[in-house]
């Protein structure tokens, strides 16, 4: 009688002391290295089994699976779900080896251990899953406070940058007139026109990026715009021997918005995904409504983003493209044209190659 009163007190010592384990370990865990947490407290588990050198434990949660062990499907098992946030998303098993010498079998206080501790798992990983949106949430608004900052400064420039071009181009045309019959200056001030003119194209640029162009909205159905991108670019996709597919099954995409400027936002998108794709690769333009969005994808077959890369892809100035190849204004400008109509710009990553932008248009009809 001693003996088996001295047998289940060794059982419940090690019940506890696998919990006071697992507590720390849960305590001194770190959220990127879930994995090596949830392949710690299996092991701590399994030591605090009647028969450890028989037991196995199997942690399957999402898209993480731990096994202390193999096991077959005749052992004994005992089972408790993991949830995170009252939803059932995996499961904490424990297998027995059977044996042919005596009759052994899970003890109750056993269950109620996996219970708990399958209970101490989810609290981890609900831990980890608000840590994620936290830190994601404050990398959104930094980004967002950097657009902004980089917006005002931006709107600064191209109004004091404004006045001076127009004056060179003026007064550079005019002197045209005076100087018509001396050819080198003619040719001179040719280059100095057409600079002037660059120039003052990067300047609207940025005022797209800044949201300071003027804007006609009005109730326009998007599919003629896209239409009208490809069609602009279609010469281009022939010479780079790129092809597009077009996924639209609506007859029509009403929203409020500036019908030249979405034109833009597809131009740009579609010069960038062209440049960036493979020969006979494919260019996928999506567009579909939802109750209060217009939305639109595209996506390429080309080399993707690097992931350092993805906080600064709407920053003005800032391009993968080589030197001289690209300004660093383009999908600045789609982003600022987008923020303007108060929609959501995401770039990311396929899932397979290359890289795909989602856009979110309110349809505010």
């Amino acid at each position: 009688m001693m003996n088996e009163t001295e047998s289940a007190l060794k059982e419940r010592i090690k019940e506890l002391t696998c919990l006071y384990e697992v507590s720390s370990i849960i305590a001194n865990s770190d959220y990127e290295l879930v994995e090596d947490t949830l392949k710690a407290i299996a092991f701590s588990l399994k030591k605090a089994f009647q028969y450890p050198k028989k037991t196995n434990v199997l942690i399957d949660c999402e898209s993480i699976k731990i096994a202390t062990n193999d096991f077959l499907d005749k052992d004994l098992k005992i089972s408790s779900t993991i949830n995170i946030f009252n939803t059932e998303r995996g499961k904490l098993e424990v297998y027995l080896e059977k044996s042919k010498a005596q009759y052994i079998n899970f003890l109750r206080e056993e269950k109620q251990l996996l219970d708990s501790v399958a209970l101490k798992i989810g609290s981890l990983l609900e831990r980890i899953e608000i840590q994620k949106n936290e830190i994601s949430l404050k990398r959104q608004m930094e980004h967002a406070d950097r657009l902004n900052i980089l917006g005002k400064i931006t709107a600064g420039i191209s109004h004091e940058l404004n006045t001076p071009l127009a004056n060179i181009l003026g007064f550079g045309e005019l002197l045209r007139e005076d100087l018509k019959s001396n050819k080198k200056a003619v040719s001179d001030l040719d280059k100095i026109i057409q600079n002037a003119i660059f120039s003052r194209e990067v300047v609207k640029k940025l005022m797209f990026f800044a949201c300071e162009m003027p804007q006609e909205m009005k109730l326009i159905d998007l599919i003629p715009s896209i239409h009208n991108a490809i069609k602009l670019l279609d010469a281009t996709f022939k010479k780079e021997q790129v092809n597009y597919e077009l996924k639209i099954f609506e007859d029509e995409l009403f929203l409020r918005a500036d019908q030249i400027q979405m034109t833009q936002i597809l131009f740009n998108l579609l010069i960038n995904a062209i440049y960036f794709s493979p020969k006979n690769s494919m260019i996928t333009i999506e567009a579909y409504s939802t109750k209060s969005n217009i939305v639109l994808k595209i996506s390429d077959q080309g080399i993707g983003f690097k992931k350092t890369d993805l906080d600064r892809v709407f920053q003005p100035f800032f391009t993968t493209k080589p030197h001289g190849e690209g300004t660093g204004l383009g999908l600045s400008v789609v982003h600022g044209i987008v923020a303007s109509h108060k929609g959501s710009i995401v770039a990311k990553n396929n899932s397979d190659k290359g890289a795909l932008f989602i856009i979110k248009l309110p349809i505010n009809k």
